[in-house]
């Protein structure tokens, strides 16, 4: 499965490029913009013909049990997985997000609100950005209390965080917050991956645009709009689309590098069975990815050994002093404090009592080694 590729490199508030990568590549734009404050200008906008589309109310959860809620998400892809669907989530990728949608592993919104700390706030604070959305634009928002569904690609499932009413330009607003680490995302503007997900749900909805809020490590807010882009949205339904035949036919989409794939691997594979072995040598795909495997592994090997060498030049360099000062950067080369530890061996070797009655299982893990070239 082809993943999604935006690129993203004009700066706001001008009008932002994206980039998609189907089987072909196919350019749109992103259409995302910062919201001059306090105040709103508001224009009237006609949706084309292939816009006008309702979208269908698959349930009321105004009263929905957190369980149930659970249940009818994994019926499809929402508007917060179309991005990993797509392979362009930062942190989750497409083969978690099948591992979630089969009910091989619990998601973080399956674990809770309290036992997630973003979740968390992002859930206690989601009505004070929506407060703040309303004080500063003039627009009225109220809650969409339901699961929402494309009337035609029934996969495709929307939760909205507030409808905007009274306003022909926006009709959708997403709340978002953002610490330390997530704002850093959000430097240059909408990050991809949330461009993704309003997408999403504005191709569930019909709508025109949507108005995002962020609240940025607790103490500022920005108002950014993104338009309905019609071709963006074709290659988002398009890969949705494969996406959920690996979830109808129980066939895990081919991993990526990240960890959130690594983390997927450790469940879906966790124990081997004793002795066994696959024989993959008639495997041509088998062994092309083994010979890639080795020769990215010599490749490593040579640039540790050139960062090595030009490590160790600098330390020449630097000799008895503490910090080096360059151009482009610096280098610190400090001492670090002296720390106690406890010689476990010694302690045991002088009381073995002890390790029978502090000790401990740790339970092994699987070790990827290669055996011979």
């Amino acid at each position: 499965m082809n993943m999604i590729a935006l690129n993203n490199t004009t700066t706001q508030p001008r009008v932002k490029r994206a980039t998609v990568k189907n089987k072909a590549p196919l350019n749109a734009r992103q259409n995302s913009e910062e919201v001059p404050k306090p105040k709103v200008e508001n224009k009237s906008v006609k949706p084309s013909a292939n816009q006008v589309i309702s979208a269908k109310r698959l349930v009321n959860t105004k009263n929905l049990s957190r369980e149930d809620w659970l249940q009818f998400r994994k019926q499809g892809i929402g508007s917060s997985d179309a991005a990993a669907a797509c392979g362009i989530h930062p942190f989750l990728s497409m083969l978690e997000l099948w591992m979630i949608k089969t009910g091989r592993m619990a998601s973080n919104i399956d674990e809770g609100a309290d036992g997630y700390a973003p979740l968390y706030w992002g859930n206690t604070l989601e009505p004070m950005v929506a407060k703040y959305y309303q004080e500063h634009t003039g627009n009225k928002v109220r809650r969409v209390n339901a699961i929402l569904q494309h009337p035609e690609q029934r996969f495709m499932l929307a939760n909205l965080d507030y409808a905007i009413t009274g306003s022909d330009e926006v009709q959708i607003l997403e709340c978002k917050t953002a610490g330390e680490h997530g704002a850093k995302l959000w430097k240059h503007g909408v990050p991809l991956y949330v461009t993704c997900q309003v997408q999403h749900q504005l191709a569930v909805t019909g709508k025109t645009a949507a108005h995002i809020c962020v609240l940025l490590c607790g103490h500022e807010a920005k108002i950014y709009k993104v338009e309905r882009d019609e071709r963006l949205i074709a290659s988002i339904m398009e890969h949705e689309r494969l996406f959920w035949q690996y979830v109808e036919t129980d066939t895990p989409p081919t991993p990526d590098h990240s960890e959130s794939a690594a983390r997927a691997l450790k469940l879906l594979y966790p124990t081997p069975k004793p002795s066994s072995k696959v024989d993959l040598r008639d495997d041509d795909g088998a062994n092309k990815l083994f010979e890639q495997l080795l020769s990215y592994r010599d490749y490593m090997q040579e640039l540790e050994q050139r960062h090595d060498q030009v490590k160790h030049q600098l330390q020449t360099l630097i000799a008895d002093n503490e910090v080096a000062v360059f151009e482009k950067g610096a280098i610190s080369w400090k001492r670090s404090k002296d720390s106690i530890g406890l010689d476990s061996k010694a302690v045991i070797k002088a009381h073995p009592e002890l390790l029978a009655k502090f000790s401990k299982t740790k339970q092994g893990s699987r070790r990827f080694v290669i055996l011979n070239d």
